[in-house]
Formats: structure tokens, sequence, C-alpha cells
């Protein structure tokens, strides 16, 4: 794998039938970036995120994720990734402090490291006097700050997080990003998927898909000087205009 990147893809590509999902991409994310990647409804990056968190095999092309080959490495790749949903993905009839000690326990971490690790985590995020609140009974933003720290619990090498602010109200999608920046200055690579045109402006590096094709790649600042827009909703709806599917 290259020196400094974290993904590495070369003309990978995902069919279902007659039907081409994700349409031969090729792309890099270097390592501790905020990688965003964005597309309109049917463009393609779910389908991409799959392959890449190695749950669907490509048909073509190849992929490298934390130094590990998609195709045939793809359980060594799930190891060394985080991942979160946009559809909240904790266990909401298990205590604050079981969720976390589960999906620890998944990654391979030791009882003795998950219990020291909890009430670090817990206390950093102002969450401790919630240690055994049940998750349902959380308000909205604090699942989804809890979702995401469970989902770094065991400091993985990239995180992939799939709309993770969708719902939640301003501030707390500021505070949410405020934890992202503080995962990629300890070196983790954030790859976002977003539909807030706002939150591209704040990743390192975006990427735009159109029917299953990367139509765009570049710094916010860069892409908004080729597209002539002051926003990245500007280029976003530029390049949306083009799309001849949606799901």
């Amino acid at each position: 794998m290259e020196v400094g990147k974290a993904i590495i893809t070369d003309r990978l590509t995902k069919t279902f039938g007659g039907f081409t999902a994700v349409d031969s991409i090729s792309f890099s994310v270097d390592k501790g970036e905020i990688f965003g990647f964005l597309g309109a409804n049917g463009a393609g990056k779910t389908t991409a995120m799959r392959m890449l968190c190695g749950l669907s095999k490509p048909t073509s092309g190849k992929g490298v994720v934390a130094g590990f080959d998609i195709s045939r490495q793809s359980e060594k790749v799930k190891r060394n990734i985080g991942y979160m949903s946009q559809k909240f993905s904790l266990y909401e009839d298990l205590e604050v402090w079981e969720n976390m000690r589960l999906f620890a326990g998944i990654y391979g971490m030791g009882d003795k490291e998950i219990i020291e690790k909890t009430d670090e985590v817990l206390n950093r995020l102002g969450f401790y006097e919630e240690k055994n609140t049940l998750v349902k009974d959380l308000p909205l933003g604090w699942k989804q700050k809890l979702a995401f720290s469970t989902a770094i619990f065991h400091e993985p090498k990239i995180v992939f997080l799939d709309e993770p602010t969708g719902g939640v109200d301003p501030v707390t999608r500021r505070q949410f990003w405020e934890l992202i920046y503080q995962a990629a200055d300890g070196g983790i690579t954030v790859f976002v998927t977003t539909h807030y045109m706002d939150e591209a402006e704040y990743c390192n590096k975006v990427s735009i898909m159109v029917d299953g094709r990367i139509e765009a790649l570049d710094t916010p600042l860069r892409l908004k000087q080729q597209f002539n827009t002051s926003t990245m909703n500007g280029v976003f709806q530029q390049l949306a205009q083009t799309a001849s599917r949606n799901e």
C-alpha cells in the first residue's frame, strides 16, 4: 500500500445484474484526513462504502483499506475500522456502559482495558452520570455522540460515518464535528457521507458521485473555484442536475 494512504481504490466497480451501481471509481484518502463522500440518493455512495467496509465484494477493480485488500482480507478490514450508521446503531435496551463494553468486546479489547477506557470516554463526553442510563432514554444528540465514541472506542485506523448528523439540531451537529476533528487529530482517518453541504466545508477533501461515477474530487476551496460558486451547495447542485437516476 502506498505510504501515507488510508484508502486506495482503483477502478472499483459493483454491478447488480445489468445495473452498474458503482462505475470504476478511483481515489485515495490520506491517513488522518477527513474525507467527504457526497452524492444524491442513488449515486452509489452507500454501495461504495459497503465495499470499502468489507461488507460487499467488488465485481471488479481493487480497493485497499487500512492496508488490507477489501476482496481477499475483508475480515481484517473490519477489525481495523469503525462504523456508524445513519440509522442509530446502538442497542436501545442496554445501558450506556453496556453498549460500550459490547462493541469493545466484539473488536477484541480486554476486560481491564474496556473498564478503564469506558470511564475515561464517558468523563470526556460529560456522560459519566448517565453511565447506567438506558440508551433509549438519552436525547438524540447524546445518542449520536455516544455512537461515534463507541465506533472509535477500539482506536481504529479509519472510521466510516454514514450521514451521522441526520436529524439533529445545528448546535449538536457542530459539537459532533468537534468530536470528528478530535479523532482526526488523534490520527484516525474519517470517511463521512453527509447531506448537509455546510458540513462538506469542514472536510479536508471532498468527492461527489453522480450515477455511480466520481465526477468531482478536490478540496472544498478548489471545487468552489472550479465551479465558480461560493458554496459547496452550489457545486453539488451543478453536478446533481446531470444525474439520470435516483433511489
